[in-house]
């Protein structure tokens, strides 16, 4: 079939449409105006050659006269991909070889160089590409334009935003001109110029037109439309917006909700696995359970699931009158994007006129604080006092969590799935657990106390040296056992450096690489990853090739004196001066307090370190569960339940569990639900903050205030470094220079090996008391967190300074970008 007329294009048609087509075909099965016109399908793109009898046959059965001629390939005008303006348009096609000579053109532009990048840039590897084009009758245009039924800039679907020029809109789509720019609102008096083209009418049926097509398309769209010389309104085009980030899940109580993003805390913005998300929801569940919270607790604070993100709902607090005013300095852990948009919100009247209903739920919070409370307050007093025995509770627990195992090859899937709800979280919660985060918890909260007996004497960035080279982390001596297995194994430099890190890992599971000592490391640590928390993602004892990455880049490492080792010790002793300097200083200053500062700051050398060690610890089952889950996976396979062991991770708990004891084939949902992660992981900014109406809270503030060359984020570890850029998305497979700057979206204990060679950090997320800054402050290399956009504004190559004390980091010199 080489023609098809647009009032005949159905669903299921886009192979043989493509995207603009299907649209147009969708808003006339709506019922919505649509130029007149017809669709050469991707069957004669095929073929290679125009079928010229059947176009010139429909041309003429649609009146001939002007036309307008516009591609519509098979990659176009998807949810996760515009191709706005990569192929071509052209207007007021007049007689039939202009018509064979506009077709042929829109063919020729899907291989041009700005198509092809665009597809690589935005689409899966692999994914074709064919053209269908479609002819419409042009509408003799007295203004036309844009109507985006979301606000494209904040996020906002409560807000339509409509771009306006007298005459044809291709002025609007290519920037050549300043629309008119209209803000609409339901029921509320259009934002916009008085003088511009539209009137309030006109207005008011675009807002219409709008809300018809987003309901009736399942998705806000962009439409471009125009008003003839009679006043008529034809919509020529209607695609999904592309970049909108999802909306949260209804809420369970009424009206607009306030949300923070906290995945971040644990380096963690790219998308959950829907079984990782599952388990974060079964975590949440246990602990309102283990603290016998109920749910009126919820009205108040809660969690949800946005994107594949973790975010909370902080709604309730906000409209508490006592807290709302100091909410924001009480979330210090969540970062200073998380700070502001909280302080910024906490001036809105929507999260201030409703109370959450009921009252705070008092007496199971002070149940809780009279159960826990007295036992926790002693057991820190003991961990401050004999930190060392301390320690030494808490590496026995972890040495007991590595002998939890789940159930044995007699198994079957039910029983696996049944584990990872049930004794894979005894194990987590358990009393292992509990000596281990007591430790933790005192070195979280001592490195918040020293800098307030220290205020009047130090200096913040004083304060935080005391922090670097700290001892007794996990995260550390992790890294730097690898740096001396990279050591060990340097005759093999041109093998470990000169090969694939994919290959690497493939040959050392098949048993035929030198022996460099790794399978010694991935006992101890081989249970961790990038984005560890997710239990979809691969540990690196299944998926070594991260490590053999870094293991090449420290092999590239030719200056003795950067040795990380060196590197930390250096850190480590200036640490050491700082403690003595400001003790000196605060006992001189005030003789009391000081001496308190003075030992608080000795104990905070012990044990901030082992502020990694809980989440190092609760891995260990966490790993014993994921093998669990996989094994279960294999099972489903081979019933025919799923396509392969590992698509086990793309369900969510309670469908792997329909699939195990009642057979439900969950291949469809996988698929959908693969497809739905892979957009969500080329997704390069998450909100910190957002509304229930999908408004990013960000995008509301003004812009920080900076100067030229300068970008601005927030201080998490003093020191100034100028270095090359070297952007990163994934730390598998990365590659980092000494002495580069490492710039990247977030960071987590799997990227901290990249530490070891890299001169500085900037991420776009985080706080300053997340894993990625502790272990920079530990190395001693400044950091810079919170500088939005940092991975799309800063280049690799670019010559920049950070200084980790300010929060600036400053462009020297761009990269040659034609190099």
């Amino acid at each position: 079939m080489d023609v098809v007329r647009l009032d005949a294009v159905a669903a299921g048609m886009e192979e043989s449409v493509g995207g603009k087509a299907a649209g147009l075909g969708a808003m006339v099965a709506l019922g919505e105006r649509v130029p007149p016109g017809f669709c050469l399908t991707t069957d004669s793109y095929a073929a290679g050659e125009i079928p010229e009898d059947a176009l010139l046959a429909a041309y003429r059965e649609l009146g001939g006269g002007p036309v307008a001629v516009r591609s519509s390939a098979t990659a176009e005008d998807l949810p996760e991909a515009s191709f706005a303006g990569q192929q071509e348009t052209y207007l007021n096609v007049e007689g039939e070889g202009a018509l064979v000579d506009a077709v042929r053109r829109c063919w020729e532009s899907l291989e041009t160089d700005r198509a092809r990048a665009y597809r690589e840039a935005n689409l899966p590897p692999g994914t074709e590409a064919r053209m269908a084009v479609v002819v419409q009758r042009m509408v003799d245009a007295e203004s036309a334009g844009v109507l985006f039924t979301a606000d494209p800039t904040t996020g906002s679907r409560s807000r339509s935003v409509v771009d306006a020029v007298p005459g044809l809109g291709t002025a609007v789509v290519d920037g050549s001109v300043t629309p008119d720019h209209y803000v609409l609102e339901a029921g509320a008096h259009p934002e916009g110029p008085d003088d511009g083209c539209l009137s309030p009418g006109q207005l008011a049926e675009l807002h219409a037109a709008g809300e018809r097509l987003q309901h009736g398309l399942g998705a806000p769209q962009d439409a471009e439309w125009a008003y003839d010389r009679d006043g008529v309104l034809w919509l020529l085009q209607s695609r999904p917006i592309t970049a909108l980030f999802p909306l949260p899940a209804e809420p369970r109580r009424p009206g607009p909700r306030f949300y923070v993003e906290v995945g971040n805390i644990q380096g963690m913005v790219r998308p959950f696995t829907p079984v990782g998300m599952s388990m974060l929801e079964e975590a949440v569940e246990r602990m309102f359970a283990v603290a016998r919270l109920d749910d009126g607790v919820r009205d108040y604070v809660d969690v949800a699931a946005i994107g594949g993100r973790l975010f909370v709902d902080l709604t309730g607090l906000m409209r508490m009158p006592r807290v709302r005013p100091d909410l924001a300095d009480s979330m210090t852990v969540y970062g200073p994007r998380v700070q502001a948009a909280v302080r910024r919100m906490a001036q809105d009247p929507r999260f201030t006129a409703v109370p959450p209903p009921g009252r705070f739920p008092v007496l199971p919070v002070l149940q809780l604080a009279l159960r826990y409370g007295p036992s926790s307050v002693l057991a820190c007093a003991d961990v401050l006092a004999r930190p060392e025995a301390a320690r030494a509770r808490a590496r026995a627990g972890v040495a007991e969590l590595r002998r939890h195992r789940g159930p044995g090859a007699e198994a079957d899937a039910a029983e696996r799935l049944r584990y990872l709800r049930e004794d894979g979280f005894s194990a987590i919660y358990g009393p292992a657990i509990a000596r281990v985060a007591m430790p933790t918890m005192v070195g979280v909260f001592l490195p918040m106390a020293v800098p307030a007996l220290l205020k009047g004497v130090a200096t913040a960035e004083e304060a935080a040296e005391v922090l670097a080279g700290a001892p007794h982390n996990i995260t550390t001596e992790m890294d730097l056992e690898l740096w001396r297995l990279a050591e060990g194994a340097a005759e093999h430099r041109d093998l470990l450096t000169g090969t694939d890190p994919g290959e690497l890992a493939a040959r050392y599971h098949a048993g035929t690489l030198p022996d460099i000592g790794l399978e010694g490391f991935l006992r101890r640590y081989g249970h961790r990853a990038g984005g560890e928390i997710d239990l979809g993602v691969p540990r690196w004892a299944e998926d070594p090739a991260p490590l053999f990455a870094t293991i090449a880049n420290y092999l590239r490492s030719d200056d003795p004196d950067q040795a990380p080792p060196r590197r930390f010790e250096r850190a480590a002793a200036r640490a050491e001066a700082a403690v003595a300097d400001l003790s000196r200083r605060a006992v001189r200053a005030r003789p009391v307090r000081g001496r308190v500062a003075a030992f608080l700051m000795r104990r905070t050398r012990e044990l901030v370190g082992m502020r990694e060690l809980t989440k190092f610890a609760w891995l260990i089952p966490y790993a014993e569960m994921r093998r669990q889950l996989l094994l279960a996976g294999a099972e489903l396979a081979d019933r025919g339940l799923l396509d392969a062991a590992e698509d086990i991770v793309f369900l969510d708990l309670d469908r792997a569990r329909a699939a195990a004891e009642r057979g439900v084939d969950q291949r469809d949902r996988v698929a959908e639900q693969k497809a739905f992660y892979t957009r969500e992981l080329r997704r390069r900014h998450v909100p910190a903050a957002m509304l229930s109406d999908g408004t990013d809270v960000e995008a509301l503030a003004p812009p920080l205030p900076a100067s030229e060359g300068t970008l601005v984020g927030a201080p998490a570890a003093a020191g100034r470094a100028t270095g090359r850029a070297r952007v990163v998305l994934d730390p598998a497979g990365a590659r980092i220079e000494p002495g580069e700057i490492l710039v990247a979206p977030t960071t987590d204990p799997g990227w901290t090996p990249l530490f070891m060679t890299a001169g500085g950090l900037v991420t776009e997320t985080g706080s300053a008391v997340a894993h990625g800054p502790t272990v920079a402050r530990e190395y001693g290399i400044p950091a810079v967190i919170c500088l939005s956009g940092a991975t799309q504004t800063i280049s690799t190559g670019d010559l920049i300074t950070i200084d980790g004390g300010a929060g600036t980091v400053v462009v020297e010199e761009e990269a040659d970008k034609t190099a």
